[in-house]
């Protein structure tokens, strides 16, 4: 009987997990945008320049338009200054949870916390440019159904 149950809820919860993802990550919602790095308006035309890299100028160059709705980007001047706070948000996140985590399986010295979380923001530096970005530009433009068609 109990495995009968068991296999039961883990039957269910994939399944509820598979309608989760399929709602979620399908076109139209924000977080495509995101995960895709696509322009929140088609969600088509590519919003970086360059795939992930570490070099400085690559990072978080955009273009100036969307490719594929001619959406633009820099929606008014220094508009991207906003990402420095959901950056600064994703930083402070990263940081607790390096703790908590360096904390509870390593039982590390102080000094020990400080530099394994400075290394892990070091190495995740150049996808918390790139989120805070897509982020910011996500909480402003909405997606538009007939855009993704349009082609400039």
């Amino acid at each position: 009987m109990y495995v009968k149950h068991l296999f039961f809820c883990n039957f269910v919860s994939a399944n509820l997990l598979k309608i989760f993802s399929l709602i979620m990550f399908k076109k139209g919602t924000k977080i495509y945008s995101i995960i895709n790095n696509k322009c929140p308006r088609c969600q088509e035309g590519d919003f970086f320049k360059h795939q992930l890299t570490y070099a400085p100028k690559k990072v978080t160059e955009l273009h100036k338009n969307c490719p594929n709705c001619n959406l633009k980007y820099m929606i008014e001047p220094s508009f991207f200054y906003g990402a420095m706070y959901v950056n600064y948000g994703i930083t402070v996140g990263l940081s607790i949870i390096t703790f908590l985590i360096t904390s509870l399986i390593f039982g590390a010295s102080l000094l020990q916390y400080f530099a394994v979380i400075f290394i892990v923001l070091v190495i995740l530096t150049p996808i918390n440019l790139r989120l805070s970005r897509i982020l910011w530009i996500n909480i402003f433009i909405e997606y538009e159904k007939g855009k993704e068609d349009f082609v400039s």
